[in-house]
């Protein structure tokens, strides 16, 4: 004997529109909790952070490394004050912040002075609490300078926590290579460009287009890792040619 079957009811029109639209509401909500409460990519546009980070670079920063403040959404300030789940950022750290005087701009820097602290540039040399950090050479290079070749020292920095890193450096004598000696005041952080000599970093007063000192509440995310990057050098060429631009040694690598 065959089984008798019912016929479902079709869906109406609107029914559908209404999944559709729910199912693209749970989906872009998901993504703006991963942005916010995980990590967020961004691109690398200057060449401030070299040899650390190089133009065309797409960084993730962990958003969840100091906690959640004001400008850890993708999109739009959190109407909070202080930091959720607060964790101190540490001398070395790159960080990712919005910028003091325009916090629609993203910034990446190097923090190197922590709340309390003074920080000081003395012929070429930084000085962390009037004590000189040791650096020592790693050969001659080239860097782009406003699409010019400009001769540079790489070096190895070594901060008063023990952490590494390189630096590039032009002259001993430039403009922010002789400095005041800045006070890092409370619920502030003192950073600056791993390109020591073409960085507007704290060392540049906010009025003449520098970063000045960083409020912690700005800090969006912690600079882990390198996830993709491409020269866009490249872009002057033809078309067919810009395959060729992407660094694959980069791909997926750990930044320090």
């Amino acid at each position: 004997m065959a089984e008798q079957t019912t016929a479902q009811p079709t869906p109406s029109r609107a029914r559908r529109i209404f999944d559709e639209i729910k199912g693209l509401l749970v989906t872009g909500g998901l993504m703006l909790f991963a942005g916010t409460a995980i990590g967020q990519p961004f691109i690398v546009p200057s060449g401030s952070m070299e040899p650390t980070l190089m133009i065309g670079d797409e960084i993730a920063a962990a958003k969840y490394a100091y906690g959640y403040g004001r400008y850890s959404a993708p999109i739009g300030v959190i109407p909070i004050k202080g930091r959720v789940l607060d964790s101190p950022p540490e001398r070395g750290d790159i960080v990712v912040f919005a910028l003091p005087r325009d916090p629609k701009q993203t910034y990446v820097k190097r923090l190197i002075g922590l709340p309390g602290e003074t920080v000081q540039m003395k012929g070429g040399q930084l000085y962390i609490n009037g004590e000189r950090v040791e650096r020592r050479p790693a050969g001659r290079v080239t860097v782009a300078v406003g699409g010019v070749q400009v001769p540079a020292t790489r070096y190895i920095e070594t901060l008063p926590n023990g952490r590494e890193h390189p630096i590039f450096k032009f002259r001993q004598d430039g403009e922010l290579d002789n400095t005041q000696e800045f006070h890092v005041g409370a619920g502030q952080i003192f950073v600056m460009g791993d390109n020591r000599d073409d960085s507007a970093d704290s060392r540049l007063d906010p009025a003449a287009g520098g970063v000045g000192y960083v409020p912690v509440e700005n800090l969006v995310g912690r600079v882990e890792a390198v996830l993709g990057s491409w020269d866009p050098a490249v872009r002057r060429d033809p078309l067919w040619t810009w395959p060729a631009g992407l660094r694959f040694s980069r791909f997926f690598s750990r930044v320090n």
